[in-house]
């Protein structure tokens, strides 16, 4: 038993003595002259016996309240060792792993940004001069259940022979670099692992490719910013189409993405007007240029050609199919100030949903092909201290879309491999 508890239970046993004496007193003194009476005799027992009941009574209703904080330590204590190789029970029917909290957890970060030559040097804050390091302690716990600690040699077994592919955006390459780096730490050969064609990590270059071959894996990542294919504007376009994006296409580089045994898509961050209109990028459906198309509608037509994509190219049986929400930003104003914080937020007033995040939940809904969503929207609200912010490559661009590495990508990965090892 708790040694808290323990001293709670001698105290009260403490404050109980006074009454005990008391009614042996009274009833010593009321049946004094009558002791050979049966009648006082079995008074004076009644009232020992009641006593005592009460006495139980206290100590168990004592024992029901204090149990729970006990119990919340010693479940504290088993998170602190639970092993993802016993994967089998952690996710329990009415387990969310979105819905949870930032918790402190000095075992972390998982990784030396530093020491691995695939994190992109933008991400790497501590070597672009970051001097506090509390945002590298926070684990995610979600409310109802545990995420099972990151076993990386089980993982790096599980992953042997496949082949793992990221499409989207410059936030899909953050995930792409942070699971190499966590994966790099269980191979001992770190020259195994390689990019396949000698490139630098950048984020000019369209497709990487890492392999690990020690386990005969590579882990992918293709650009696509928006899914769909781009395209030059049709003839006789208003002078400020400059780019027509085809809604009702998938990127022609999708053929390079079927035969993948995991695949995560992401998008997002481009389907703003500064991104798109004011850089002369329109939409186009069936031929026909849409000057007037709401942004968000056609965020909605894309996410409709990929999920017809993925219906009739990807097999099931073989490529598991995940895609991750909208990542929150922290900007204030109009993309013009950016502060990041020392620590995470609190308690969190701002939406933790957004317009992108709700269409693409939407969109995995009923598909032929089982998608798994990866919903890091509302995780992503609290963590204003995480953000490259100046600490990048070019620290007079402030960012607070992307984040440090290591840092909340990991967790994105921690998720993406206790689903994987949930199946």
């Amino acid at each position: 038993m708790n040694p808290t508890i323990c001293r709670i239970y001698w105290s009260f046993f403490g404050h109980l003595k006074p009454p005990f004496r008391k009614v042996l007193k009274f009833s010593k003194s009321f049946s004094g002259s009558s002791t050979k009476s049966w009648i006082f005799q079995s008074f004076t027992l009644l009232l020992l016996v009641a006593s005592f009941i009460c006495f139980v009574v206290v100590m168990g209703s004592s024992y029901y309240f204090l149990l729970p904080s006990s119990e919340t330590v010693f479940k504290h204590e088993v998170s602190k060792n639970t092993n993802i190789s016993e994967h089998g029970d952690f996710m329990s029917e009415g387990c969310n792993l979105f819905d949870g909290r930032w918790v402190i957890d000095e075992s972390y970060p998982l990784y030396n940004a530093s020491q691995c030559p695939f994190a992109e040097r933008g991400f790497d804050c501590l070597s672009n001069g970051r001097k506090d390091k509390g945002y590298l302690k926070w684990r995610w716990k979600p409310k109802n259940c545990e995420i099972p600690r990151f076993n990386v040699r089980l993982v790096l077994e599980k992953l042997r022979g496949k082949r793992v592919v990221f499409v989207g955006d410059s936030l899909s390459r953050t995930q792409w670099e942070s699971m190499i780096c966590m994966l790099m730490n269980g191979v001992e050969d770190k020259k195994s692992v390689y990019e396949v064609k000698g490139n630098k990590i950048t984020k000019q270059i369209r497709y990487l490719a890492v392999r690990f071959s020690s386990y005969n894996f590579t882990v992918e990542f293709y650009r696509s910013i928006f899914l769909v294919q781009p395209g030059p504007a049709p003839r006789r376009s208003p002078k400020r189409v400059k780019t027509a994006l085809k809604l009702d296409q998938l990127d022609g580089i999708s053929k390079e993405w079927i035969d993948s045994d995991i695949l995560v898509f992401n998008t997002g961050h481009w389907w703003n007007p500064t991104k798109l209109f004011e850089m002369g990028w329109y939409f186009q459906v069936g031929g026909k240029m849409k000057l007037g198309m709401p942004i968000d509608k056609a965020f909605r037509t894309a996410l409709a050609t990929w999920k017809s994509w993925v219906e009739n190219r990807i097999n099931p049986n073989r490529t598991r199919v995940f895609f991750r929400t909208f990542e929150s930003t922290h900007w204030s104003g109009t993309h013009q100030n950016c502060k990041v914080t020392r620590l995470p937020i609190s308690n969190v007033t701002e939406k933790q949903s957004s317009s992108i995040s709700d269409a693409i939940v939407n969109s995995v809904k009923n598909l032929s092909v089982p998608v798994k969503l990866l919903h890091v929207t509302p995780m992503g609200v609290f963590r204003s201290d995480a953000h490259v912010g100046s600490w990048s490559d070019n620290p007079s661009v402030p960012d607070c879309s992307h984040w440090c590495l290591p840092g909340v990508p990991d967790m994105w990965n921690e998720l993406l491999f206790s689903l994987l090892l949930s199946q």
